[in-house]
């Protein structure tokens, strides 16, 4: 960590210094999705974001650092704080959405020109995404959408929701298979979020959330408890919960080293959700 502080006092203007704390913070991601100490990265990770933001403050129009700030945030914020501290939840998502809004207005100046306008104006800005930009755009997606879940008291921003499923399917359209069949997993909760009676489609969202499975070979267990908890549950379909935790449950945390932490947190929620069920499904 010291490291990371020194950087902070560095002199802005070199171009050497931006590289080098890009390339420390892409390593510090990969190294952080490889743990499987869940405290050990919910109480370490708060000095990062204190020193991404000192970054960002240095060189506020570097796309890579903006974007690597947004991924942290994002991650941070939805495995740590959205169901425990909904307030902070708020301004930590607020953030991350601000960071990912301006790495993709660096690289795309028709989102920049068109991300805040009514769906309708905002719609044409979609296109300009290119396979090439697959992983800003799914930056995009889940800062966006991790912010209307903080935020989902509030019907503004639940009215986000067509544009970020606007950008869903353009993501499905350049790289469906993009970090494991993410984008499908990510249609099957915007199809499921909301209500039949309020425009949710669940059986959309079955078929997307086995399309991500088949993907990512079962092995990317938010997956299967994400479909447990937005299908299986709001269908009241016992077999089919239990089954996909006891998956998740059965399966090596390891399984694929990238994707530890995620797999980990997985674990840990779908045990959360096994232990429920008898109240749940009574």
């Amino acid at each position: 960590m010291a490291v990371f502080i020194a950087l902070l006092w560095l002199p802005a203007c070199s171009g050497a210094i931006v590289k080098s704390a890009s390339g420390m913070m892409t390593g510090f991601s990969a190294s952080v999705m490889k743990q499987q100490d869940l405290q050990l990265v919910r109480d370490g990770a708060p000095a990062y974001l204190l020193m991404v933001d000192g970054l960002v403050e240095s060189h506020p129009d570097n796309a890579d650092l903006l974007a690597g700030a947004a991924q942290i945030y994002s991650a941070y914020t939805s495995a740590f704080v959205i169901a425990e501290d909904p307030e902070r939840a708020k301004i930590l998502s607020s953030k991350a959405k601000d960071y990912a809004f301006r790495a993709a207005s660096q690289k795309c100046e028709k989102f920049a020109e068109l991300r805040d306008k009514p769906f309708a104006e905002f719609e044409p800005c979609v296109d300009v995404f290119e396979e090439d930009d697959a992983p800003l755009l799914f930056l995009v997606i889940t800062c966006w959408a991790t912010w209307i879940q903080a935020h989902s008291s509030d019907f503004n921003a639940l009215a986000d929701l067509a544009k970020v499923r606007l950008l869903t399917e353009r993501m499905l359209v350049i790289d469906d298979e993009y970090y494991y069949g993410s984008p499908h997993l990510a249609m099957g909760v915007l199809h499921t979020i909301l209500p039949p009676g309020l425009g949710g489609n669940p059986e959309a969202g079955r078929s997307e959330f086995e399309k991500a499975i088949e993907i990512s070979e079962g092995k990317y267990l938010l997956v299967h408890l994400t479909y447990a908890k937005q299908y299986a549950r709001t269908v009241f379909d016992r077999e089919l919960h239990d089954r996909l935790l006891k998956h998740v449950m059965d399966t090596p945390v390891d399984i694929v080293p990238v994707l530890t932490l995620q797999n980990a947190l997985a674990k840990q929620q779908a045990k959360e959700l096994l232990d429920s069920a008898d109240d749940f499904f009574d």
